[in-house]
């Protein structure tokens, strides 16, 4: 079993095709699993990098990280989130997609980024903790763009925020973006990562 990491656009197809069916489970979409495997899932603007764990050429579980430059209380930092994070169904429950987070996490870590940030279902908050993320207490993500703003407290979501702080930067930063909003804007395709 290994980790293989790929900026999105350099994925291998074969990997690729493994990666659309096992989110088509997960998140079926109107295109199906038919979808050209070359069409991007995220903005490219946003340096996706796809993470596969892989056993015998077999993807059991997928991750993408984004990154962008953030400004918050009036400072700029650079951080990364976690998207598209999937098991596929016959491989759940063996603690792959944890072993895969956990790993995004040391990557991010490794890249030099001030913090980690996203939002999941509450249900999953668990299982991130488990893998190194912290709640933000708190705290909303603002997606979308400022034209059109997708906060990740709109009604009928249930989100939670989760982050990890890893430079020192953003270790003295921290208390400012608990109990706030925050204003992430990856766009109109990754409207929250």
């Amino acid at each position: 079993m290994q980790i293989l990491s790929f900026p999105e656009a350099a994925t291998p197809a074969d990997l690729r095709v493994q990666v659309r069916e096992i989110q088509e489970q997960a998140w079926p979409s109107e295109s199906g699993p038919d979808a050209p495997v070359d069409t991007p899932t995220h903005d490219p603007a946003l340096r996706p990098l796809s993470m596969l764990l892989v056993e015998e050429g077999t993807v059991l579980a997928a991750l993408d990280i984004l990154f962008k430059e953030i400004v918050h209380a009036g400072r700029r930092f650079s951080a990364g989130g976690l998207s598209t994070v999937v098991t596929s169904k016959q491989a759940r429950g063996r603690g792959y997609g944890r072993q895969l987070v956990t790993a995004a996490r040391e990557r991010m870590i490794a890249q030099g980024l001030d913090l980690g940030l996203f939002t999941c279902d509450r249900p999953l908050q668990a299982f991130y903790e488990s893998a190194g993320w912290r709640v933000l207490p708190g705290a909303v993500l603002i997606g979308g763009t400022p034209q059109t703003p997708f906060p990740s407290d709109q009604p009928g979501f249930d989100k939670v925020t989760m982050s990890d702080f890893f430079s020192a930067a953003g270790r003295q930063a921290q208390a400012s973006f608990q109990h706030s909003r925050i204003e992430l804007y990856p766009g109109e395709i990754d409207k929250l990562w």
